[in-house]
């Protein structure tokens, strides 16, 4: 059986990638995994390129290879051979370069636009090259197929331990509840339009393969979605996923952690959705998103489609969302606490939206520490469907994730109500930590939205000693202090 990540040498090569980056002046962990990305790019298109032309042989067609005449210098094969001097100006080169290639792919040309090398380092880069060359991670043979995604992960999870530049993901466990809430199915139109490194999108993919995946191929440990039709793992791959962030290194980082999961052909783009116009706009069946919180965008530059009146960030995305929803379709997005209850004109209307032409299936409110060290907000998540209106509200309050709730955010296992919540979202009962609230007593509440505003009261009971049991007690303390003032008493006489 192929060899899974955490058990393989891959491991340990990205440590010592990283190791050596740091020690090498690459400090910042964004760069760090961009020049990477870069690296593992070109050596995955010369395998692929070599391969391609191995088969058009044996078929007897004829075939160009990329890396020949003028571009056989940029072939991984003879940049893995250089060093020094020779080494860093060949891959300056390539890398400021590859976006102009006719036959380069859509996702190469986005990777390498406006791209350097920034490994100044000749030593550093020589190290660098000869890991990311002993790195086998092509090979579905010896690794399970998604090896290549969980190496990025691990990669990523990097941003995370460092947040510099703000830079940070929603921590894994957290996407993965919440496409739990959607259920996302094969066939539907998937989008997060503040989309980072692409975690919201990989998942859904990753749940909807998971859920038609037989029973003998997930007990071999193999997620083949071998249940789908060949036209719907086509559409999966080349239509479904839709993601967009207004940070172009981002969608790089996005792109190559798509590439590695096997999604070269996701629609993921350099695009501000709040300001500027999509000719290709559609409904969506499914959004997953966590947007930018506490921002401003300058209101001339704001779309003039939107309705409300407002600059904030959370806000214009929540329109967002109640606007590219396909009837029916479902959402979980998170929110900042105040979006839930702030008392302006604009947060009162998107509220009023939710309430008035959605359905809110539950609104699940966070711990504040789920984001620390890097945001100590209070946040919620709200999942609802664009159908009907919301009659009633099903609250979910999560104390604990899995993680302390401090800087640290080391491992909690016992503190986890992320199970438990997965486990009533069908049928939402009330308990310790989930209740209801009706249409009329949130309208009489000025549309708030707050777990904590409808949390039921909970006294209790205290037992208290009879009132025979009390004076019982009292009497034998004053027996206690008469016969103690006594014996002072009979010590000052003497």
């Amino acid at each position: 059986m192929p060899t899974n990540f955490v058990n393989s040498d891959l491991k340990q090569k990205v440590i010592q990638l990283m190791n050596e980056l740091w020690a090498g002046g690459v400090n910042n962990p964004m760069t760090a995994i961009e020049q990477i990305s870069y690296l593992m790019f070109l050596k995955s298109l010369t395998e692929m390129d070599e391969k391609q032309e191995q088969l058009q042989k044996l078929m007897g067609n004829p075939y160009t290879p990329l890396f020949s005449n003028s571009l056989a210098q940029y072939s991984w094969r003879t940049v893995a051979r250089l060093s020094g001097d020779p080494l860093y100006v060949t891959l300056s080169e390539a890398f400021e370069k590859f976006h102009e290639l006719p036959n380069l792919s859509q996702i190469g040309k986005i990777l390498f636009r406006q791209a350097h090398l920034k490994i100044f380092n000749r030593p550093t880069l020589r190290s660098v090259v000869s890991i990311i060359d002993e790195m086998d991670y092509n090979n579905t043979q010896k690794y399970d197929t998604d090896v290549k995604g969980d190496l990025y992960e691990y990669l990523l999870g990097q941003i995370a331990i460092s947040g510099t530049n703000g830079q940070f993901r929603t921590p894994r466990h957290i996407i993965k509840m919440m496409v739990n809430l959607v259920k996302p199915q094969a066939g539907q139109y998937i989008l997060d339009p503040a989309c980072g490194t692409a975690g919201f999108l990989i998942q859904a993919y990753l749940y909807i393969m998971e859920q038609n995946t037989s029973e003998d191929s997930k007990q071999d440990g193999r997620i083949t979605g071998d249940k789908l039709r060949p036209d719907q793992h086509e559409f999966l791959k080349m239509h479904a996923l839709t993601g967009y962030d207004n940070d172009i290194d981002m969608v790089k980082i996005a792109i190559m952690n798509l590439y590695l999961h096997g999604l070269e052909n996701a629609n993921v783009k350099h695009f501000d959705p709040l300001t500027l116009p999509n000719p290709t706009d559609r409904k969506y069946d499914i959004i997953l998103a966590n947007p930018p919180f506490a921002g401003s965008v300058n209101k001339e530059a704001i779309r003039e489609d939107f309705d409300l009146s407002t600059a904030k960030t959370e806000l214009l995305f929540g329109e967002y969302f109640y606007k590219h929803l396909a009837p029916g379709g479902k959402a979980a997005v998170i929110v900042p606490e105040g979006v839930l209850f702030g008392s302006t004109t604009a947060h009162k209307k998107l509220r009023k939206w939710l309430m008035d032409e959605c359905k809110i299936h539950g609104i699940i409110s966070l711990p504040s520490g789920v984001f620390k060290p890097y945001a100590g907000v209070k946040t919620s998540v709200v999942a609802f469907e664009r159908d009907g209106k919301t009659e009633k509200v099903w609250f979910y309050e999560i104390t604990g994730d899995g993680y302390s709730l401090d800087d640290k955010r080391t491992p909690q296992p016992e503190k986890n109500d992320i199970p438990d919540l997965l486990l009533k979202w069908d049928e939402k009962p009330k308990s310790n930590n989930s209740w209801y609230t009706t249409r009329e007593e949130i309208i009489e509440n000025d549309l708030n939205l707050t777990a904590g505003r409808y949390k039921p009261n909970v006294y209790e009971e205290v037992e208290y000693p009879k009132p025979k049991e009390i004076i019982n007690e009292v009497l034998e303390i004053e027996d206690k202090i008469s016969k103690g003032l006594k014996q002072l008493l009979d010590k000052v006489k003497k």
